[in-house]
């Protein structure tokens, strides 16, 4: 497949998986934009299938152990991804089946920085699938955040010095992506253990402590951008947080979720930042 068409295939599949992550990633340019579309799209991949349905929690982590030793080796068998996933292949969408292709999307130079991360975080996701997300303590849930988003940061710090030669603080990025993350899990705490009966709270916690481990690490995620001086990165990194920030005060209101007039005027005062 030649490049301009496997880049208007992995933009057009990225858009279709995820609007709000995609309006961020044009703010960035050409190699980097690349870059972390491709670890999108391959963090993705394995998503789909630690959050799938039909697939047991004991199948997920042979299957995203298996996965990560790929992603760690030099060169990414893609056929031996295929036999880890032959039992599952037909329920599984495309952005898991072509994960090999997300890997050729990146630039070779970034490649190694996003399939490590990715590697690291199937390796946190079996972990986790098999202990059936049940996060007793705080420790457990800074364990289980820094896997689905605090490395995450560290990945995209990574990427920063990599396009930009920008040096950020890794344990404030770890912030950054907890406290995307402990926003998405208020948002979603009744649907998880309706739909999952998955608890993310520690024992004892009530909303209030979760409001409060949340406004802990966005904090960082605003310190954070304090060492990032590149416009386009800024902004990439400034939308998430300032929606993360935005549903917080929205779900300390009790509401639901913030309405898409309150996510296009967000946009817009990034943009006009």
């Amino acid at each position: 497949m030649d490049d301009k068409k496997l880049y208007k295939e992995a933009m057009n599949v990225l858009k279709e998986t995820s609007r709000t992550f995609y309006i961020p990633i044009t703010f960035l340019q050409k190699d980097v934009k690349i870059t972390v579309a491709a670890a999108y799209l391959m963090m993705r991949a394995i998503d789909e299938i630690e959050d799938h349905d039909d697939i047991a929690n004991a199948d997920k982590h042979t299957m995203l152990m298996a996965t990560s030793e790929l992603l760690a080796a030099p060169t990414f068998d893609n056929e031996a991804f295929m036999q880890v996933i032959a039992s599952v292949k037909d329920i599984l969408p495309e952005v898991t089946l072509r994960l090999h292709d997300w890997i050729t999307f990146c630039p070779e130079g970034s490649r190694r920085i996003v399939c490590d991360a990715t590697s690291e975080m199937a390796t946190g996701m079996a972990k986790w699938a098999e202990r059936n997300w049940q996060v007793h303590t705080r420790e457990d849930l800074d364990d289980y955040t820094y896997y689905v988003a605090g490395l995450v940061g560290v990945m995209l710090s990574n990427i920063w010095e990599w396009g930009y030669g920008i040096t950020t603080d890794r344990e404030l990025a770890i912030g950054y992506g907890r406290g995307l993350q402990a926003v998405n899990i208020l948002r979603n705490e009744e649907e998880d253990m309706d739909e999952r009966g998955v608890s993310f709270v520690p024992d004892g916690w009530t909303r209030t402590e979760l409001f409060a481990y949340a406004d802990e690490n966005l904090a960082k995620g605003d310190l954070y951008m304090e060492d990032i001086s590149k416009r386009t990165v800024l902004l990439f990194c400034r939308l998430p947080l300032a929606l993360a920030h935005r549903t917080l005060k929205a779900l300390k209101e009790g509401r639901e979720k913030i309405t898409r007039a309150e996510v296009e005027e967000t946009v817009k005062e990034v943009e006009n930042s």
